[in-house]
């Protein structure tokens, strides 16, 4: 894959390319975020801290929402997630009422 494309040879080419390039990092940000909010998840599930994992948990949800209502996920993509790690806190940390 080469490192660049070709020079872009008219003016909305060139307005796209660099539309797209901004957009890239916009979006690579996000996707970075996304996965340190889901590590911060397993590591309170894995430290079994029910009130840290729940907090982290309402974080990572509120964040993939936003992401999939911005487009940088897929609706679906972004609801299997949340099911995921809502299921994963919720079996591993059962509550003291239930």
């Amino acid at each position: 894959m080469p490192a660049k494309a070709a020079p872009k040879k008219n003016k909305s080419a060139i307005k796209r390319a660099r539309q797209a390039e901004v957009r890239t990092l916009r979006n690579r940000s996000t996707k970075s975020m996304l996965k340190t909010l889901a590590k911060k998840v397993e590591r309170e599930v894995a430290a079994k801290n029910r009130e840290g994992a729940q907090a982290a948990l309402k974080k990572l949800v509120s964040a993939v929402d936003r992401a999939a209502r911005k487009g940088i996920l897929h609706k679906n993509t972004a609801a299997r997630r949340v099911s995921r790690f809502t299921r994963l806190v919720n079996s591993k940390l059962p509550s003291e009422a239930a």
